[in-house]
């Protein structure tokens, strides 16, 4: 059976986050450890995206950052990716709509969370080395 809006809504409340409509089939949840950063979740039947910010590009010097992008993507993250949006760093998951349950979009959330959690230490150097 598709998923709706409310569907998506509901899975929402369910996660117990605070959490915001900011579009029509948008919400930002927002992250009370201040860790993670505002996780959007987008409805775009037949996908519901992910997407969280994770720190800005550095201005220099960004392309030993982008090798460790590259090598987290490969070897530590079995779904989702790190990209490229505008001047920022971005970890995304995209999952299919139709037959989505409620475990499948709480897994998708922890994920980026736990990635997050785990990388952006490693991460931050990079931006440190090229500020120094």
């Amino acid at each position: 059976m598709p998923k709706t809006l409310e569907d998506i809504e509901n899975y929402l409340i369910r996660l117990e986050l605070p959490y915001e409509e900011i579009g029509p089939g948008m919400w930002i949840i927002h992250d009370q450890s201040d860790k993670i950063g505002d996780v959007v979740v987008t409805f775009a039947p037949p996908l519901v995206i992910f997407r969280v910010k994770v720190m800005e590009i550095p201005e220099k010097g960004a392309e030993p950052l982008f090798k460790e992008l590259l090598r987290l993507n490969v070897t530590e993250l079995v779904a989702g990716a790190y990209g490229i949006e505008n001047d920022h760093i971005v970890l995304t998951d995209t999952l299919q709509a139709e037959n989505l349950d409620y475990n499948e979009f709480q897994a998708s959330v922890d994920a980026l969370g736990m990635a997050i959690s785990q990388h952006y230490s490693r991460l931050v150097k990079f931006r440190d080395q090229a500020a120094a």
